[in-house]
């Protein structure tokens, strides 16, 4: 795992926004797994204001998103294919056939679960899947639990997940309290992983993704046997990593 160590959250968004960046100059038809949430945010938005001046294009990119959720429409301010519509795919030239987000309204959830993952397959995953990371350690909705599920599969949210994300709504009782997720195995099949983090809250979090044993309980620990992993995160992030003597870039 090679870890980039930035000022703060303008310096690490520009960080991983010149990775993926990196990736699609390289092989304009890539293939990117895309994360949601706040962390992403600024890495788009350095990605959208170099497209708008012709440095990059996204028009043979094909996406897939890491999860969706259940029982909220597309056109919901809160779900996730409208996050990434409003966040990135609105402002670049990636054509909609090529973007895939989990339908969160599928009336067979294990079916959509069971197409998405065979979507996936047959793209030959992600050359580059991004990543945010819970404060609990978890991956897309892979959440803290017995054992790591491999498949896209429907997940039953935590209250720490359903608290981190009441901000969001007009009240904690509007959060879904499920979701449809990419399992740890298409995560685990990309050639590359970029994961983002920022701010102290995320501290315990990193520490445990990058120094903790390999436990189901930190989702983010399975990264560890992935042979190809980004870590870019800022100072306050990567603050115990730090402290525990691990090696940084800067």
């Amino acid at each position: 795992m090679r870890i980039y160590m930035e000022k703060d959250y303008e310096a690490m968004s520009r960080r991983a926004a010149q990775v993926i960046a990196a990736e699609i100059t390289h092989n304009p038809a890539c293939v990117l797994g895309l994360a949601t949430g706040s962390t992403p945010v600024g890495a788009y938005r350095y990605l959208a204001d170099w497209y708008r001046q012709g440095q990059l294009s996204f028009k043979e990119v094909r996406s897939v998103n890491l999860d969706e959720y259940k029982g909220l429409a597309p056109d919901h301010d809160q779900s996730y294919r409208y996050f990434m519509q409003h966040n990135l795919f609105n402002h670049v030239d990636i054509l909609p056939e090529n973007t895939q987000v989990p339908d969160g309204l599928a009336p067979d959830p294990a079916g959509e679960c069971a197409r998405y993952d065979a979507y996936i397959r047959s793209l030959g995953y992600a050359h580059l899947q991004l990543l945010g990371l819970g404060r609990n350690g978890h991956i897309g909705f892979n959440e803290p639990g017995d054992s790591f599920v491999k498949e896209t599969h429907v997940v039953d949210l935590t209250q720490s997940t359903i608290d981190a994300n009441a901000r969001f709504f007009a009240s904690a009782d509007d959060v879904p309290r499920q979701a449809l997720t990419m399992g740890i195995g298409c995560i685990m099949a990309a050639r590359r992983v970029l994961v983002v983090a920022s701010g102290a809250d995320k501290a315990d979090a990193v520490y445990n993704t990058v120094c903790g044993p390999i436990v189901p309980g930190c989702p983010g620990s399975i990264l560890q046997l992935h042979p190809d992993v980004v870590l870019v995160a800022d100072e306050a992030a990567l603050s115990k990593v730090t402290a525990a003597g691990v090696p940084v870039c800067g």
